[in-house]
């Protein structure tokens, strides 16, 4: 007993020891292991920051607009001045047995009436209106022949067709005016054809585009020996530019019936100091598709009286006072379709 309590004082105080010597290893060992964790998080810290910056550049050159050469294809060079596909003079054929899915099949370059070069830019935007009713077989052969002809001349262009709904008296001029109004709401046309359904060009040099002044186009027919009807004549097939024609504001609403119609237009534009221009003689030929006078499309007697009367009233009766109700438009193969009601001539 006397031996074992000093022995024992000493292992007690050399286990207080070691348990101290422990404490301070474990307290030594937090410290390490925390300054260790700290600049872990820093390096994850910036880790992240880099991971976010090259997350933000990555988007940026995703969303970075991609080189010319990648994203459209080089823009297409002007077409010539006069096309290399021009061919002249033609001898037309109106064969019986033609049918509109033959046309089709041989104008499949043409969308919903629409038509542009596939290697040019096209000079003119060229918008082609045809007043129409119960003349099809009249529209098949003039179709046949113009969708060639003007992808000859290289022409970005459209066709419309303006039917008249109903039986009341044919107003060609008024059918015009629609025309340009529905045209304009699907493209801004720069140059606008009014083409009679019956007159077939014969020669590719005979231009569909617009000049600086109003162009006639039919010098000749081969009803009239292809000479001029007489001094004046502006009607048949006439090219106006946008402008041109909303000056002179359009044509008159008022002529119903057959005739009178483009010599009053004649007077809107020399009441603009407008000259009208013509092609060569022997360049601006048409065929006339024979036929008798349409029912529902008589002579117009009032004619003169209303000729009479341009000069006062053209400011007020024409595009601005053109009233109609578009019925439907159909966007066929070859040409767009638009049937409109434009009501009666005012008893």
């Amino acid at each position: 007993m006397g031996f074992c309590s000093p022995v024992c004082k000493i292992l007690r105080r050399g286990k207080y020891f070691v348990l101290l010597l422990l404490s301070l290893s474990v307290l030594a060992w937090i410290a390490t292991f925390s300054g260790e964790t700290v600049k872990s998080l820093q390096v994850s810290s910036a880790t992240t920051r880099t991971l976010v910056k090259d997350r933000d550049s990555l988007r940026d050159k995703v969303n970075s607009p991609a080189p010319d050469r990648l994203k459209t294809p080089p823009p297409k060079v002007q077409c010539p001045q006069e096309s290399p596909l021009l061919q002249g003079a033609l001898k037309l054929s109106f064969e019986s047995s033609l049918k509109l899915k033959d046309v089709e099949i041989e104008n499949k370059g043409v969308t919903e009436g629409e038509y542009e070069p596939p290697d040019c830019k096209s000079r003119q935007s060229v918008a082609i209106l045809i007043p129409h009713r119960n003349r099809e077989r009249h529209l098949l052969y003039l179709l046949h022949h113009l969708h060639p002809f003007l992808q000859r001349q290289q022409l970005h262009y459209a066709i419309y067709v303006i039917q008249q709904a109903g039986d009341a008296t044919f107003n060609r001029a008024k059918l015009l005016n629609v025309g340009y109004l529905e045209a304009l709401k699907d493209y801004s046309w720069e140059c606008f054809i009014f083409h009679d359904v019956d007159l077939v060009p014969e020669n590719d040099y005979n231009l569909y585009v617009c000049d600086k002044q109003p162009k006639h186009l039919v010098v000749g027919r081969n009803a009239t020996g292809y000479k001029l009807r007489y001094k004046g004549y502006f009607g048949g097939v006439t090219a106006m530019t946008k402008d041109q024609f909303l000056q002179v504001n359009g044509f008159s609403n008022t002529y119903w019936g057959w005739g009178g119609e483009d010599d009053d237009l004649r007077i809107r534009v020399e009441l603009q100091k407008m000259k009208i221009m013509r092609p060569p003689a022997d360049v601006a030929r048409y065929t006339m598709v024979f036929h008798k006078r349409d029912s529902g499309n008589e002579i117009n007697k009032d004619r003169m009286r209303l000729l009479g009367r341009t000069p006062q009233v053209w400011k007020k009766d024409g595009l601005n006072s053109c009233s109609y109700k578009t019925l439907s438009i159909e966007r066929l193969p070859l040409y767009l379709n638009v049937t409109v009601d434009i009501g009666k001539p005012q008893s």
